[in-house]
């Protein structure tokens, strides 16, 4: 069945012809790149029969035709991202292998104002309360992936992977390409793998658990607190390691001035296992009072608080 019987690519009158579509035809793919890394390009497209953009994720897998380790991985992220379903994680609407092109291709939900990073960077004066209810939103979707089954490390959490619709403060994780599965409680992981910047001692040690994601969860407050990278004083890996299994905290942190926040974080950079979890955090009373949209009966409308209830 062609969802898109009536559209005509070569029609002049059409304002934006699609570039391509998927085998079904209910994706058409425009030709503008919402982003692009080492891996894998971001288009803008469109889902005719929900009458939405989403986003068209494209892998060339010639680039890796001689490298089975990435084309596990590519399809591993693929097949987490379909089994997902929160509203804090970026999901997934459709997957396809276009053999003919080789090309990896898979759909999903697009957060049009980018990435937490640079999001933060652009709106420079944003208020504790802001930051917190994104903070909230980024550990209910690590709460998750760790409760999930199998149980899900991110492995890669920082504020680049964490993206934002800006009319709404609507925060989802993506990005889960080093991701990994657990079967059960207890599994350690032993693979060198993540954004080194963020990298909890555990990792560089090569013998790790899901806590791993809470450090990098605490990096990530500590950037959008400060705007700075942590530990960007450091030229290499070697250095960031050097530091990070020697006990020094990041730089940025000493431009912490709110006690509250620097507990908090503190709280996330301890080491395994006297760290938190994810759910034990979410219920630390550096949330009072953010507002939370997961079981509230209230509403808010310009600072007011209105009760209603739900017959």
């Amino acid at each position: 069945m062609s969802y898109l019987s009536t559209f005509n690519p070569n029609d002049r009158d059409a304002a934006e012809p699609f570039a391509e579509t998927d085998p079904t035809g209910r994706y058409g793919r425009y030709s503008e790149m919402l982003g692009a890394g080492s891996v894998k390009k971001v288009y803008r497209a469109f889902d005719v029969v929900e009458g939405k953009e989403v986003a068209w994720n494209q892998v060339s897998l010639r680039r890796f035709a001689n490298d089975d380790s990435m084309i596990l991985r590519l399809f591993t992220e693929v097949r987490l991202l379909r089994s997902l379903k929160n509203k804090n994680i970026i999901a997934c609407f459709d997957a396809w292998n276009d053999k003919r092109n080789r090309t990896l291709n898979f759909i999903t939900e697009v957060c049009m104002s980018g990435n937490l990073r640079e999001y933060r960077k652009k709106h420079r004066r944003v208020s504790l309360r802001a930051i917190k209810s994104w903070g909230k939103q980024i550990l209910r979707g690590v709460e998750y992936l760790h409760a999930h089954q199998p149980r899900i490390i991110h492995r890669d959490l920082n504020c680049s992977n964490v993206f934002i619709n800006g009319n709404t403060g609507q925060v989802k994780i993506g990005d889960l390409g080093l991701a990994a599965e657990t079967r059960g409680d207890g599994d350690v992981l032993h693979s060198m793998i993540g954004t080194p910047e963020y990298m909890a001692p555990e990792i560089f040690e090569e013998k790790y658990t899901e806590t791993v994601d809470v450090y990098s969860f605490g990096l990530c407050v500590l950037e959008l607190v400060t705007m700075e990278i942590p530990y960007s004083e450091c030229n290499t890996i070697a250095e960031i390691y050097k530091k990070v299994m020697g006990g020094v905290k990041p730089r940025a942190l000493s431009k912490v001035k709110d006690p509250e926040v620097r507990q908090f974080i503190d709280k996330c950079l301890v080491r395994d296992p006297e760290r938190p979890s994810a759910a034990q955090l979410l219920g630390d009373p550096f949330f009072d009072g953010v507002v939370d949209d997961e079981g509230d009966d209230e509403d808010e409308i310009f600072g007011f608080k209105f009760q209603f209830s739900i017959p």
